[in-house]
């Protein structure tokens, strides 16, 4: 299924939370925190400004970007779980 994303919306897929601590301990999955960073999978066309102008958006897909917590909506996507938040929900883009 194909899925583009309206305005200044963003689909991100999470990364996978880290297994171990730097310690060596593994982490059960019922103590992993969901992680705060995620590979963006898709974009919105932008928003218009005050003038009819389509702004884009200062990412793209396949940026790996950090975001908060409890940012965006969680859905389903042919078995795959993925996140849809707004640009402004995401705090930057990790290099």
């Amino acid at each position: 299924m194909k899925f583009r994303p309206l305005h200044d919306r963003v689909l991100v897929k999470r990364l996978d939370a880290e297994e171990k601590t730097a310690g060596g301990i593994i982490i059960p999955d019922t103590a992993k925190e969901k992680p705060m960073q995620g590979e963006v999978v898709a974009v919105g066309s932008g928003t218009r400004g005050e003038d009819g102008k389509v702004v884009a958006l200062d990412v793209k897909a396949g940026d790996r970007v950090l975001f908060g917590k409890w940012s965006g909506t969680e859905v389903k996507l042919d078995g795959e779980e993925l996140l849809i938040m707004k640009e402004t929900d995401i705090l930057g883009i990790l290099s």
